[in-house]
């Protein structure tokens, strides 16, 4: 309460005014309406890198089948297969990635958004690209498509891989028996692509100087993407798909 006092015709009047606070405004409840949060940057970033660096991955593998020089270890599997049972070899590889990703499940191994998109996009990429180039016959133009597939290769696993939306079936596969056996990545790493590799050559895959070249520059090659492509870690508030296994564990050989 305030006091205050006047004079009037040399009188004193005390009147009393109360002391009154300001209502504070109340705050607003959000509407019902109001539009949804948009995609943070990072994570529209990871999406595309998830799909471009697959999409790339199949067009890559296509590249080595139509040099005709030598594939990468699982495509020399899925090519044998393919030559045995008539399918594309594209569809093969969703196959036998859907059935090795069976396998994660005595593996205990949980799979991603990647994981599950690896199975599909790369085979129907690669049969796509197949569709679309036409047949190299000449040395002159098998050399760089086997060049240009590798190289591209190597991009394609940069990119997909530091999305870090889960590992490929394949890679969990050798990452769940490392975890399962107490064996190194590299050890388990080099049993599986030796027996893909025999197995597939059995089948009628094409094995050559493309499969040694593959081994030799994919590691570095994927290296040098994966820090390119890396995708700054998110501060928080972002939902990932999966854990996947770090990227030195899956590129070890």
């Amino acid at each position: 309460m305030r006091q205050a006092t006047t004079t009037s015709g040399g009188h004193s009047l005390s009147t009393t005014k109360p002391t009154t606070k300001p209502t504070p405004e109340p705050t607003p409840e959000p509407s019902s309406t109001e539009r949804p949060r948009p995609v943070k940057p990072h994570l529209a970033r990871r999406l595309i890198q998830l799909y471009v660096g697959l999409t790339l991955y199949g067009a890559s593998s296509a590249l080595l089948v139509e040099s005709g020089l030598g594939l990468e270890p699982w495509n020399v599997l899925h090519q044998g297969i393919a030559e045995l049972t008539g399918m594309s070899i594209g569809v093969v590889s969703i196959f036998v990635g859907a059935a090795v990703l069976l396998l994660w499940i005595p593996l205990r191994q949980r799979p991603g958004l990647g994981t599950v998109s690896n199975v599909f996009v790369i085979g129907l990429a690669m049969d796509g690209t197949l569709a679309l180039l036409p047949e190299a016959h000449a040395l002159g133009a098998r050399i760089p498509l086997l060049v240009a597939g590798i190289v591209l290769n190597g991009v394609a696993t940069g990119l997909y891989i530091s999305a870090r939306f889960g590992p490929g079936p394949r890679d969990g596969l050798m990452t769940g028996l490392h975890q399962r056996t107490g064996r190194s990545i590299r050890l388990m790493r080099t049993l599986i692509e030796v027996a893909v590799v025999a197995t597939g050559f059995v089948l009628g895959g094409t094995v050559g100087v493309g499969t040694i070249l593959y081994a030799l520059a994919i590691g570095p090659l994927a290296q040098f993407f994966l820090r390119f492509f890396a995708v700054p870690a998110p501060s928080g508030g972002d939902v990932v798909a999966a854990g996947g296994q770090p990227e030195q564990a899956i590129l070890r050989r």
